[in-house]
């Protein structure tokens, strides 16, 4: 009787020792930023899915930029070409690619829309404008999604590295998470100015 009165005291401190240690915050946390991360992944594949179709719409004017429209392929290959599962949270290097490769394809769109204003039957084009709002539409939620993971990952990233539940993420190995470097990625998905005026004659 004393010895199992003993043992069930000794659980409910482990539990009390746990939770006063942050491992119950930590559970908590985690599973919200696997549940955001997989928000912005779902996000991002519905943009990667726009491409395809985007790219053929624009392609019916013949007259239209080439290299535009090459980088915005490439781009998406590259994009789709990096394996983005749960785990790409826990390795801050292929997250950092990961990152650099959508942030390209951001650039990329970018472009193609400042690109397409100079084209009237594309302007004209229902089929375009309304994949233009799909993926206006598209780029709105990756940015809601992107700041919902950045605030979670923040939340988790201060109980990883405070004292004491960093002793905690140790010993139940809950590292530190990459997250997104906003100010990076703004540089990389900025579209270069586009000039359409003809350079002036030269002077004889």
């Amino acid at each position: 009787m004393l010895r199992r009165l003993f043992l069930s005291l000794t659980a409910a401190l482990a539990l009390l020792s746990l939770s006063a240690c942050g491992y119950n915050d930590f559970q908590r946390l985690d599973e919200s930023v696997k549940a955001s991360w997989s928000e912005v992944l779902n996000q991002y594949q519905r943009r990667a899915d726009l491409v395809p179709n985007l790219v053929a719409t624009v392609k019916g004017e013949a007259s239209f930029e080439q290299d535009t429209l090459t980088k915005v392929i490439e781009a998406r290959s590259r994009a789709t070409g990096i394996q983005a599962t749960p785990e790409l949270i826990n390795n801050p290097e292929a997250f950092q690619k990961f990152q650099a490769a959508q942030g390209e394809l951001t650039g990329a769109l970018s472009r193609l829309m400042v690109v397409s204003e100079q084209y009237p039957s594309l302007k004209a084009n229902q089929a375009f404008q309304d994949l233009r709002v799909q993926l206006e539409g598209t780029e709105n939620r990756i940015t809601v999604a992107r700041n919902r993971y950045i605030k979670t990952v923040a939340d988790y990233n201060v109980l990883a590295r405070s004292f004491p539940t960093n002793l905690t993420a140790m010993m139940f190995s809950y590292p530190v998470k990459p997250s997104f470097t906003v100010q990076n990625e703004a540089q990389i998905s900025a579209p270069p100015s586009v000039s359409f005026d003809k350079p002036a004659a030269a002077s004889k």
